[in-house]
Formats: C-alpha cells, structure tokens, sequence
C-alpha cells in the first residue's frame, strides 16, 4: 500500500464511519427497520453505560478542584528543592485581539501568587494584524516594563512555506526566536516550564505556584504535560444560552480525562517542559489542533513515556462573543468545528505508531481508540439518540409493527434515556457550583435561565453544537477539503 494511498484511507475512515451510519440508518429504516431497532438499543444501552462509567470521574474532578482551590500552593512550592531554580516561559499567541484582553491577561500575570519576577512571558502577534499589535504592544510594555523577568515581542511572518496561519505557527515561529535568548541567560532547559495560553487566558492565582510544585514533585517532570481546567466564566452571563451550555459540556468532557489521565492529550491553555519542546522541534506549523498534537510529538519522541498531570486548578477563559445573538451562535459553531478538527490526529497517530516499534501496543490501542472512539461517538451519538433512532417507528412498513420487540422498544428506549439524562442533572448540579458572581449590570432573574432553564436546550445544543460541527470538521476531512486554524472572535465581559 502507496503511502499516499494509505493517507487518504486513514482520512477518509472517521467520516465513513459517520456517513455508513447515517445513510445505513435511513435506509434501513424503511427496508429493514428491525436492524436498525437492534443497533439503536444497543447504542444507546452503550451510551448509558458511557454515562454511568464517566459520572464518577466527574464527580472524582470536582470534589479535587474544590479541594485544590483552597489550598497554599506557593508554600508547598517554596518548601520543595530547587523552587529557586525553576523559571517560566509564557507563550501568549494574539491576533486581533483588542487592548484590554491583552491588558487583563498581563495583569493577572502579574499579580498572581509566584513571584512575577520569575516569568518571562511572551507577546506573540502577527504581521498580518502588524498595526493593531504594535499599536497594544506601545502601550503595554511601558506599562508592564519590569514586572515581569522579562517581557519579549514576537511578529510572526506571513505566508512563510510549509505553514498554515494560525496559532501553531505562530507558535513554532515565537520559540525559535525567543529560546535561545532565555537560555543565553544561562538556565537549563529542564528548568524552564513553559506554558502555552490563549491571549484571553485567565490564570488562577496560585496556578504557576501548583505547576511548579507539581514539576518539582514529579518523579519524570520532562515527560508529562500539566492540564489545567478551563472554564469559560470571563463572559459567562453576558453569552447566549446554548454557547454555555457547549462551554460547560467542554468543561466537564476535560474534567472526566483529568481524573483519569491514561490515554489523555492535552487541550487549549495548558503547560510542559522546554526540555520536551526542544527535543521534538517546538509545535508543527501546519496543523489547527497544535494543543494535542504537541503531546503526541511527546508521545512519540518517549515512544509512549509521555504523559499528562492533571492540574485541578481552573484556567478562565472567554466565550466566543460577537455582535448579534446569531452571530454568537456562528461564532460558536467553527469554534466547535474546528476543535473538532482534531480528528486530523488520527492519521498522525496511525502511521506514527506503526513506523514505532518501541512504543508498547498497548498504549497505541489506547489512543487510537479514544480517538476513533471519541469523534465517532461526537458526531453520531445525539443523532442516534434523538433524530435517527426514532425514524424505524415512524417510516417502518405496517407488517413490522405487531412484532413484540418493535411494539416494546419505544418504552424501553425511553426508560434507558432517563437513566441517561441523570448526566445532564448532575451536570446542571455542578455547573451552578463553578459560575462566577453575577456582574450587577446583569439582571437576577437570568439567574434561573444560566442556573436551570438553558439546560432545556440541551437536545437542540447536544445536535446543532455537537454533531454537527463533528460531522462537518470530518466530512472535510474525507473529501481532502483543509480547515484553516479561524480566531473565534471574543468580548471581555462589561465591568
């Protein structure tokens, strides 16, 4: 088998899968409706087994962030060997960004529990947004001057060869420029902790003091990544009920991986050791979901000695915000498409590991399959569960319909779905526990729409904002058409 031959295959699968499913259930519905009946019971007696077996995980994330938030981690930190020796490298990526979120992540960077004197954090704008950025960046290094170790600019060229625009780019372009200048200071590379954040990225006070006692306390430090929580508070109240309702399931999908981290990539602002970056070459710079591929050259270069440590402290981040309520809901979707975008990794994954032959197979298995798993089940389940599962009882030729089975099923499926909607009760439970206060331009009465009501749209949210963004970012892929790494527009709350 062509290589290329073999590249395309592996493109294509995921949405094949997706397709077979959703064409096979239509048709059958009419010619063979009792298979399809069969496939939708055991489907969804998996999904509800999906739901029973990743509840714990969740509930196991959030008493641990309840219990991590409260706790002094820059006293631990300070009390482990060689604190004094560790220094951070901060990445910020910005494009298009308007003064006060780059102003606002600097300030909290600034004021947070370790010593800002020990961050070097970086600026990395875009030539393609050239005047915007120098005109912040005039105005900000003044302010900031000398509160931070030091405090660097980048500008990422435009249209440099073999590259996407985008953050990975932007990425690889910043690292090459500013890692020498850091270790011209004259630290060791496994010293330096680098972390990676989105531009509107607010950090949690004691987040730098945790990761660093967490590096320090790490038996291999140089072979783990370190994922924090995100949450989406900045703008919470002020964003449409469905974009929250998707920023919570986002939320609670990373809190299940955190509180069970074998088989686990790393997702949006999150943190590693220069020592990993340097030796698999910094971030590739021609691909969209640069947060997981980035754990995977790790994976790769360890040959699967690679790992994530979870951080139960939250990062807070926007939602994506944009003129009209409408336009916030398109904003949300590529938002979603693209994050689904990762399903690029699959191919990546399949001729990586199979070129590897020091990588245990089971850890290969384990990721493949997550993998497939995960963007097969993203996009097909809320149309199995809510659209196509229903479609043998209503298009079934009459000689199906005195058969025991297809008479029972409906009540059986019901019954299977409330059990499973128990999810969507302790999800609503937890989210009431992580807002943020109620900024007081914000009415009280919407209150009961964030704390109970959006959670009604959880079908329509679960299917426009769930499978469809899947099932675009994977149709793209099968037919060869490249998703471009697009800025999901932002909007600070109102203060």
């Amino acid at each position: 088998m062509s290589s290329r031959f073999s590249q395309r295959f592996l493109e294509i699968l995921p949405g094949a899968l997706i397709w077979i499913t959703i064409i096979a259930s239509v048709v059958l519905s009419f010619v063979r409706p009792l298979l399809v009946v069969y496939f939708v019971i055991i489907f969804d007696l998996y999904w509800l087994f999906r739901v029973v077996y990743y509840m714990p995980f969740l509930l196991i994330s959030w008493w641990k962030f309840r219990h991590d938030i409260k706790k002094d981690w820059q006293a631990l930190a300070v009390a482990t060997p060689r604190y004094d020796r560790i220094r951070h490298l901060i990445f910020l990526p910005t494009y298009k960004e308007e003064m006060h979120v780059l102003r606002e992540t600097l300030r909290r960077l600034a004021e947070n529990a370790y010593p800002a004197d020990r961050l070097i954090v970086v600026l990395a704008g875009e030539a393609r947004d050239r005047e915007r950025f120098e005109a912040n960046i005039a105005v900000l290094i003044p302010e900031f001057s000398g509160r931070f170790m030091s405090l660097f600019t980048t500008i990422h060229p435009a249209d440099l060869p073999e590259e996407i625009p985008g953050k990975g780019s932007n990425l690889n372009w910043s690292a090459h420029e500013i890692v020498p200048k850091v270790l011209a200071m004259g630290f060791d590379r496994d010293d330096i902790i680098v972390s990676s954040f989105d531009i509107d990225t607010i950090i949690h006070p004691q987040y730098f003091s945790c990761l660093t006692y967490l590096y320090l306390t790490n038996p291999a430090p140089t072979r783990s990544s370190y994922q924090p929580i995100p949450l989406y508070n900045n703008n919470l109240w002020e964003s449409p009920s469905p974009v929250r309702v998707a920023m919570f399931g986002t939320t609670f999908w990373l809190m299940t991986e955190l509180a069970r981290p074998e088989g686990m990539m790393t997702f949006s602002s999150h943190s590693m050791s220069l020592h990993m970056l340097m030796d698999v070459g910094y971030w590739q710079k021609d691909i969209v979901s640069e947060d997981s591929r980035i754990f995977l050259q790790g994976l790769l270069k360890y040959h699967g000695d690679y790992h994530v440590t979870p951080i139960y402290l939250p990062v807070s981040m926007d939602t994506v915000m944009t003129g009209s309520y409408s336009q916030a809901l398109m904003a949300l979707y590529r938002q979603l498409r693209r994050w689904a975008w990762g399903v690029e990794n699959f191919s990546y994954m399949a001729h990586a590991f199979s070129r590897d032959r020091k990588m245990p197979f089971g850890v290969k298995f384990m990721f493949m399959w997550k993998q497939i798993e995960g963007m097969y089940t993203w996009a097909t389940a809320p149309l199995l569960i809510f659209l196509l599962g229903r479609l043998p009882f209503w298009f079934a030729p009459e000689r199906f319909r005195g058969f025991a089975v297809f008479q029972n099923t409906p009540f059986t499926l019901q019954w299977l779905m409330r059990f499973a909607m128990v999810g969507a009760f302790v999800s609503a439970g937890l989210a009431f526990t992580l807002l943020p206060p109620r900024p007081a331009h914000v009415h009280p009465r919407q209150t009961i729409v964030v704390t109970v009501l959006q959670w009604l749209l959880l079908p329509i949210t679960f299917v426009v904002f769930g499978a469809f963004p899947a099932i675009d970012a994977q149709t793209r892929m099968m037919f060869g058409k490249n998703l471009e790494f697009q800025v999901s527009p932002k909007r600070k709350a109102d203060s």
